[in-house]
């Protein structure tokens, strides 16, 4: 199995991870980052927005960088779709780690530590920025993080980022059309007439 079909089942059967503090100082974005106000109960939900407009965006450009990077290599571009930064996940990342709620909150200073401690580790094992890495490089720290339970100690908190980073890539890519199809999902879709479930699939469920 291929690790975008890996994907796929586990957006399908994974819910989140419970969240931990990651053990490390917040960077400095995340601890002084402005208090934007919610939208409220009664958000115009037909209204259009632009990035930024609802609350101040998160992400600075270096941040953004290694953003990409690590959507592009949880979902990079194969024949049947393109990477998650091409599609728009790193500016869904950052409207969401920017929102005025708990869960968002507590998301953005996940989300920025971890970029941290990537740039952190980049450093410790190659004196370079983790946007500077070869691909190699930057699978070699991946492979260190990439499954929680697995995980030896010293790379614990970079691999609770992870899970949860990649938990909001997923499901940034596969809620836009590209990811849609993706997977395959024929819902939300006009049909020219309706003629009924299927006889097979009436006759497993009893009704015929």
């Amino acid at each position: 199995m291929d690790r975008r079909t890996s994907l796929r089942w586990m957006l399908m059967v994974a819910t989140s991870l419970p969240l931990r503090s990651l053990g490390l100082t917040p960077v400095g974005s995340a601890a002084n980052a402005v208090e934007a106000k919610p939208y409220g109960s009664d958000p115009k939900l037909i209204d259009p927005y632009h990035p930024g407009e609802l609350w101040p965006l998160t992400l600075t450009p270096a941040q953004r960088q290694l953003a990409t990077v690590l959507c592009d290599t949880i979902i990079p571009a194969d024949a049947s779709s393109p990477s998650a930064s091409v599609v728009g996940v790193v500016d869904f990342v950052d409207e969401w780690i920017s929102a005025p709620y708990p869960r968002q909150r507590e998301d953005r200073a996940t989300v920025l530590d971890g970029f941290a401690w990537f740039d952190a580790e980049a450093q410790r094992r190659h004196v370079k920025f983790a946007t500077d890495l070869s691909m190699e490089q930057l699978h070699g720290i991946c492979d260190d993080v990439c499954y929680l339970p697995k995980a030896k100690p010293e790379f614990r908190a970079g691999a609770r980022f992870f899970a949860r980073y990649r938990d909001l890539t997923m499901g940034g890519f596969y809620t836009t059309p590209q990811g849609r199809q993706d997977l395959q999902y024929i819902g939300n879709v006009p049909l020219p007439r309706f003629d009924g479930p299927p006889l097979e699939v009436l006759k497993k469920v009893g009704l015929a």
